[in-house]
């Protein structure tokens, strides 16, 4: 079962940490969430009250703030960023004090308050375009957008600041999908469920670009999973963990099997035409992780969740769309 951890999730308030908070406690660990709160003060709801669960709201780049957060813990699953390209390029410079130059300082953070542990959650965009089908963690990074370009100098800095007694391991997530306490409907399987819900249409740009995906529950269950390995099995690892790499027309297809026959779907091209695809061989052989939920199962919780009224003004409200909230928030 492992020992029980005292964690600091930071950015524990947006879409994966809202999740993966209450499966940390359900596993039995102690939390300390570090979240601005952009996103509502009430992600946990009942699980607010509980004494296993401490929040911190305050700025990653205050180290007052990351000191008293820190304290006590001896792990840190980071997962705090300016999330996304287009959020990121809004403002590059705040872009780049959230998610590189803060990131040594929490480290060195970290190690003042004995964490033992610390988990990096990188990105799958580190790899920039790739014409290989199978995209593994031997290629060079080759990211083409600043927010991938900081995502893979922090894996840099993270291995110069491992050292015995600290443990890093770095995951690559594919885009993740499904639906959690702060939902996004602005990655691609939850945008298309969106609109086939309200507009009875989905509008695919191009169609044949490659996107990998994993379903939000089974990117929890690795780093919950991730609490339980040993050290000398996760050290220094660097993992993709992605499922399905499958082409937009083809995730579009999906959606409509899950909505329903009545919702169209509308191709028209795209300047855009990235395509990713990577392997998750590897954590799967040597971490025995291995996803268990589909495409179709993200994109029906999200439709329930739609159905059932528990995303009102799905396709208005900026809560749901990183981008809207950062331009509103006019954070520097």
């Amino acid at each position: 079962m492992g020992k029980k951890r005292i964690i600091l999730v930071t950015g524990g308030a947006g879409y994966v940490g809202s999740k993966l908070v209450p499966a940390l406690i359900s596993a039995g660990h102690r939390v300390h969430v570090l979240d601005l709160y952009i996103f509502g003060e009430d992600i946990f709801g009942d699980l607010a009250e509980d004494a296993n669960l401490k929040q911190f709201k305050g700025d990653i780049r205050d180290k007052a703030t990351v000191d008293k957060a820190v304290a006590g813990c001896d792990t840190v699953i980071h997962l705090a960023c300016v999330s996304n390209d287009p959020s990121f390029e809004l403002d590059p410079t705040l872009g780049k004090s959230i998610n590189y130059d803060a990131f040594r300082p929490l480290i060195h953070a970290a190690k003042r308050a004995g964490v033992n542990r610390f988990i990096y959650a990188s990105s799958s965009s580190v790899y920039g375009i790739k014409e290989d089908r199978n995209v593994t963690e031997d290629l060079p990074l080759e990211p083409i957008t600043d927010y991938s370009k900081f995502k893979a100098l922090c894996e840099k800095i993270l291995e110069e600041e491992r050292e015995p007694g600290f443990t890093t391991l770095t995951i690559r997530p594919a885009t993740v999908c499904g639906f959690a306490p702060r939902q996004r409907l602005d990655l691609t399987v939850n945008i298309l469920t969106n609109h086939a819900v309200n507009n009875g249409k989905i509008l695919v740009f191009g169609g044949s670009q490659r996107r990998p995906n994993i379903h939000i529950g089974d990117i929890v269950d690795l780093y919950v999973i991730s609490m339980t390995l040993d050290e000398a099995l996760i050290d220094g690892g660097i993992y993709n963990a992605g499922y399905e790499n499958h082409q937009v027309i083809e995730i579009a297809e999906v959606v409509k099997g899950v909505v329903g026959n009545n919702v169209d779907i509308e191709v028209t091209s795209t300047d855009d035409l990235r395509s990713y695809h990577i392997s998750s061989e590897r954590i799967k052989k040597e971490l025995g992780f291995e996803p268990k939920h589909s495409i179709a199962e993200a994109a029906e919780d999200v439709a329930n969740a739609l159905n059932t009224g528990r995303l009102p003004n799905s396709l208005s409200n900026p809560k749901y769309f990183n981008v809207k909230v950062m331009q509103d928030l006019e954070l520097k």
